[in-house]
């Protein structure tokens, strides 16, 4: 997308035009490298509304105009997609006599809140509160599942979950009387379906909107505003949702202001080597310390 957007800047500043129009009126009505109609896209609508949050018409277009003493003011815009990628997963949901529900799946919680939004989605399909379900993941034992990647885990996870507690929902109503002591299970195994060619092109899209600004005296970028606006499709969890869309806007700074790779002109290796000496953006922290005597 860094290159693709790139261009359009370069395209639009040749051609006199507004790099948000630009992009407007280039908008395609199916996927150019398919064909295939999309399952939905409002990259126009996240141009237009970020474009009106930031301010957009009010900046002067022309580049290195903008000043506050030695600070030169620039405004930048870009698009930006991510594929929807689904990846076969099995689960399996189990009806307790207490009134709890066990969900099994080999799904990695890396720290993302998978755990949180299983729970979710096992709860929505079995019509219970959250506090009724508990997660088992990561784990061999437990019923195969993909790894964490890509953006695809609550896609091909929850999927599964998804599946087999809506199984277990309707054995559930045919059941009368109290449950058995094991108490009554339902699984799911997506292979067949999250691989299956789909009709449609499916992406999640965004806009970005940036003001920086150049000391010319020392060189110093700094990002004065970063504004996002995303359609991202059904959104399982506010909090999470929005962690995740910050932390890509974040690495994005990392990637334009900080993040380099130097060869050693002697041996052709890189000499960044490990993350003390390849800077990225990270949470500062927070260290206390005591004095005695």
């Amino acid at each position: 997308m860094y290159a693709l957007e790139s261009a359009m800047d370069e395209l639009a500043y040749e051609l006199g035009v507004d790099p948000v129009d630009l992009r407007i009126r280039n908008e395609p009505e199916t996927e150019p490298d398919s064909g295939l109609p999309f399952s939905s896209r409002h990259v126009v609508e996240c141009l237009r509304e970020g474009a009106r949050r930031f301010g957009w018409a009010d900046r002067d277009p022309r580049p290195g105009r903008r000043a506050a003493g030695p600070l030169l003011i620039g405004s930048g815009v870009a698009a930006a997609t991510y594929p929807v990628l689904v990846s076969p997963s099995t689960a399996s949901a189990r009806a307790l006599p207490d009134g709890g529900f066990l969900v099994l799946t080999n799904a990695t919680d890396i720290g993302t809140g998978a755990r949180t939004v299983l729970a979710q989605i096992a709860a929505d399909a079995l019509g219970v509160p959250p506090q009724r379900v508990r997660i088992e993941v990561g784990s061999s034992d437990l019923p195969a599942a993909p790894l964490a990647g890509g953006s695809s885990g609550t896609a091909s996870w929850g999927w599964g979950v998804h599946t087999a507690c809506t199984r277990l929902r309707e054995r559930l109503d045919r059941h009368t009387g109290p449950l058995p002591e094991g108490g009554i299970e339902a699984s799911a195994d997506t292979a067949g379906q999250a691989d299956a060619e789909v009709p449609w092109a499916r992406h999640a899209f965004g806009a970005h909107f940036a003001e920086v600004t150049v000391d010319t005296v020392t060189g110093e970028v700094r990002v004065r505003r970063l504004l996002g606006v995303y359609a991202a499709g059904r959104i399982l969890n506010a909090r999470t949702g929005r962690s995740q869309f910050i932390g890509g806007m974040v690495m994005g700074l990392g990637m334009a202001l900080t993040e380099d790779s130097t060869v050693d002109p002697a041996f052709g290796d890189f000499t960044e080597s490990d993350l003390a000496a390849y800077h990225v953006p990270r949470t500062p922290t927070c260290r206390t310390s005591r004095r005695t005597g």
